[in-house]
């Protein structure tokens, strides 16, 4: 009795260890994702590129609605890819090859774990996977500074300035050897150093892009900050870049986002020369999101003022005004508001707003900000700057210009008197003009239009908030 009884304990013992033992061989490997609050299995199986069947399978997930924060989530189809998953936000400056020596991740494995197919997928502002460097091994333990290996010079001369040698390079910079090092490629030394765009040269130190993703209708600040003095130009959406100083070692560019641009992806481009005269140029995708313009009708509008011989001539003649960009910046702080009327009284109609007149197609957008006033009532400037228009025109009326420096312009429409003419300096807050019902108009009111880059911007952000 006593033997039929141990030999039952040792089957059952065994039974179970066969059994532990099928389920760890089972047990699926991988790398882990832990779970954030208000994360879905459907959010994370997109984010990972995977099914929610087989991300469900691989861990076992049968109620879907019991997933909760802290939980480890092994992601499927990664084998070889190990420790945590954590998501960075890919800066402007990067390529895929500096994104690897950054995270010390090879190319091959960055590109399984996010999917990627082109290095054009990697705009900035991207979210980027990559194992946390806290639960892997890295091959590198710091990196130092970044040098640009310059036509005709050897790794073994990068090496030698920098006081190491070129295996080190090679290992630092997951090279296939010291062979694969290629003119204009920026490299990183071994050791520690404040870091910086790894793609750019190591007198850029930082580029900050606001807003992003950028908005239609927006004023985009580009921000540059370097060790030495650079100079800067460069292209956004089909529009020549202006950088200007701004301080020791800062430099600050504005664009416009047109109101009407189609969303999606478009190069950023930024190009440098260095003080001893060698060029650098970067480009990097970014993308353009809606602004969520409403759409409106406007009637009874006269058709001469619609009529393209008229529009055509008088929109470029508008946009030429505001093409110059002028070195010097005469504002500084938030635009005061050009109507006597409080901001918190609201708008009779706001920028962007998509228009169909009389009954035609919505191919029109509003230019500006429709601001109340009564006619005859003051218009003040918003802030310093210099007339280069004023006068009168068909459609917008008795209107004037200011430029503000540095690519930015003001203009006021449909006005009623000028108090201002071409070449005088004016200050914020001085009388500029009346308000008038000139133009296309169906009442009096001042029509107040931002230009950057060329571009009409929504206003009422720099009546609230100040650029750059």
């Amino acid at each position: 009795m006593k033997r039929g009884l141990i030999s039952l304990i040792l089957m059952l013992t065994l039974l179970c260890s066969i059994g532990e033992g099928t389920a760890r061989a089972q047990e699926p490997t991988g790398p882990v994702y832990i779970v954030q609050s208000g994360d879905s299995l459907w959010w994370i199986a997109q984010h990972f590129g995977v099914s929610m069947d087989d991300l469900a399978r691989a861990n076992g997930i049968t109620d879907t609605s019991q997933l909760k924060a802290g939980d480890k989530l092994v992601i499927p189809g990664l084998e070889g890819v190990q420790g945590t998953l954590i998501t960075k936000t890919v800066p402007f400056g990067e390529s895929l090859r500096s994104l690897s020596r950054r995270y010390q991740v090879s190319v091959s494995i960055l590109a399984r774990l996010n999917h990627l197919t082109s290095p054009s997928e990697l705009y900035t502002g991207a979210d980027l996977i990559i194992p946390d460097s806290s639960t892997v091994t890295p091959t590198v333990t710091t990196l130092g500074r970044r040098d640009t290996l310059t036509s005709g010079q050897s790794l073994l001369e990068m090496a030698v300035a920098q006081g190491t040698d070129p295996w080190t390079l090679v290992a630092t910079n997951a090279l296939s050897g010291t062979w694969d090092a290629i003119s204009g490629d920026v490299l990183r030394a071994p050791g520690e150093a404040p870091d910086g765009p790894g793609a750019l040269p190591a007198v850029v130190t930082s580029v900050d892009i606001k807003p992003l993703p950028l908005v239609q209708g927006k004023t985009t600040v580009i921000s540059i900050a370097t060790a030495g003095e650079v100079s800067f130009n460069g292209s956004l959406t089909g529009h020549e870049l202006h950088f200007y100083q701004e301080g020791v070692g800062k430099y600050v560019g504005l664009q416009g986002i047109h109101a009407m641009l189609e969303p999606g992806f478009y190069p950023l481009e930024i190009n440098g020369q260095l003080t001893d005269g060698t060029p650098f140029a970067f480009s990097q995708l970014v993308y353009v999101r809606d602004g969520g313009y409403p759409y409106e009708k406007i009637n009874n509008v006269d058709p001469a003022t619609l009529d393209p011989a008229v529009t055509k001539p008088e929109d470029e003649q508008w946009k030429s005004l505001t093409a110059a960009a002028s070195p010097v910046k005469m504002w500084n702080g938030i635009f005061q508001n050009p109507s006597s009327i409080p901001l918190s009284s609201g708008f009779p109609s706001y920028f962007g707003n998509h228009r169909s007149y009389n009954g035609s197609p919505y191919s029109y957008f509003h230019t500006g900000l429709d601001m109340y006033g009564a006619m005859g009532a003051p218009i003040y400037a918003p802030a310093p700057g210099v007339v280069v228009f004023a006068g009168p025109l068909t459609v917008r009326g008795n209107a004037t210009v200011i430029d503000h420096g540095w690519g930015v312009y003001t203009a006021y429409e449909h006005q009623s008197e000028f108090k201002v003419q071409v070449g005088d300096h004016v200050e914020a807050g001085q009388v500029i003009g009346l308000v008038g019902n000139t133009g296309r108009v169906v009442g009096p009111h001042l029509h107040f239009e931002v230009w950057v880059g060329g571009v009409q911007v929504d206003p009422l952000e720099w009546l609230q908030q100040a650029y750059p």
